[in-house]
């Protein structure tokens, strides 16, 4: 194959399930105007066209491996990408996750910028000693101040700038549009025109803890609206204790599990507030979702949760039931110029912060991406 004379951007991706193909459409978004083309690449996942054409990307190949093949020194995913690489003229890499790093690196010549979306990925002394091997190709970043940080617990000896922070962003007109109106997000939901709701969505998983949810919600009610109901969208392997532990609780009547919703991210606006209790979240997508929505938020003040609320929206000790319930009660109380102000806060802190617009500025700002493009 020959070269092309264009500068190119390869994106590496895992995989486009759950959030993960927005974040291809995030990264992809950085290079719009800027003389880049960019092609995404996954590597596992069917080819689908709706994922191609929601990547914002040039050029979207899949090689198609399952997660069975990738396991040990994925040969052949190391191959493929080389040719990929050799067809074009990538200037470098912006690979997620720690596979698509380790077979970017050695499948490839190129810089390559890692994005890690998780805590501990650097934990692992083989994980280490792969990164102190390759230290001259490859810088980090993390989709929090947390994750950056743990980053570089796990890497001391890292300078700080080859180790920094891009935060997962939104575009907030493109998600606002999305979103429909809280009645007619109720209805879909099946939730109750007059009730006052608290939402929570995610997987029903020891992370999400959704158990101090449950006994934080069943302490405040004597201090919420008579109608208040908790409803949880997601599902995973904690469902049935999760009902039982409502049961024991004696708040089964007002708690809701509304199970897998798809595009879940249309109806936050069918909620009074948004509650969400992650015992360590690195991120936390569904915080702007909510905040988008114009959705009052209570979080847990640890990982990158306390990042994105902090200043917008109240924040509790991870696992305290009882704070998290004198939150609630807080925002039960709140009145309606109250809940305008709280909005207007939370999409002042999406523009200036969580917005494509602010995440590009502040990428092209990076120590690495400058050293990057400089040698071009």
């Amino acid at each position: 194959m020959t070269r092309s004379a264009e500068r190119h951007v390869l994106q590496f991706c895992h995989g486009y399930d759950g959030p993960f193909l927005d974040c291809a459409r995030q990264y992809a978004s950085l290079f719009a105007g800027t003389g880049y083309r960019v092609t995404t690449v996954f590597l596992t996942g069917v080819a689908d066209a709706d994922v191609a054409a929601g990547c914002a990307s040039d050029e979207v190949l899949f090689l198609e491996y399952s997660s069975k093949a990738i396991r040990g020194l994925k040969l052949g995913a190391i191959g493929d990408l080389r040719k990929i690489a050799a067809s074009r003229n990538f200037s470098f890499c912006i690979a997620h996750r720690f596979k698509p790093i380790y077979i970017a690196l050695l499948a490839t010549g190129l810089p390559v910028i890692g994005v890690h979306h998780a805590f501990g990925d650097y934990q692992r002394r083989t994980r280490k000693l792969f990164a102190h091997i390759f230290r001259k190709r490859l810088s980090l970043l993390g989709v929090s101040d947390a994750v950056r940080d743990d980053m570089r617990r796990c890497l001391p000896n890292w300078p700080g700038t080859r180790i920094q922070t891009l935060y997962n962003r939104i575009n907030v007109q493109t998600l606002q549009a999305s979103q429909v109106s809280a009645a007619e997000a109720r209805e879909t939901l099946g939730l109750s025109s007059n009730a006052w709701i608290v939402g929570n969505v995610g997987r029903l998983h020891p992370d999400k803890d959704q158990a101090t949810l449950l006994q934080g919600f069943a302490a405040a009610l004597p201090g919420l609206p008579v109608n208040s109901q908790l409803a949880i969208l997601g599902t995973g392997r904690l469902e049935q204790d999760l009902k039982e532990q409502a049961r024991e609780l004696g708040v089964a009547d007002r708690v809701l599990f509304l199970g897998q919703v798809p595009e879940a991210r249309r109806f936050f606006r069918a909620f009074d507030v948004f509650a969400l209790s992650s015992d360590n979240e690195p991120f936390g997508m569904v915080l702007l979702e909510a905040m988008a929505a114009g959705v009052p938020l209570l979080a847990t003040a640890c990982g990158g949760a306390k990042e994105v609320v902090e200043g917008v929206g109240i924040l509790f000790p991870q696992g305290d039931a009882e704070h998290m319930a004198q939150g609630l009660q807080h925002l039960a109380a709140m009145d309606e110029q109250q809940r305008h102000q709280c909005a207007e806060l939370m999409l002042d802190r999406l523009r200036e912060r969580f917005s494509d617009r602010a995440v590009r500025d502040a990428f092209w700002h990076l120590p690495q991406v400058i050293n990057l493009t400089a040698r071009v």
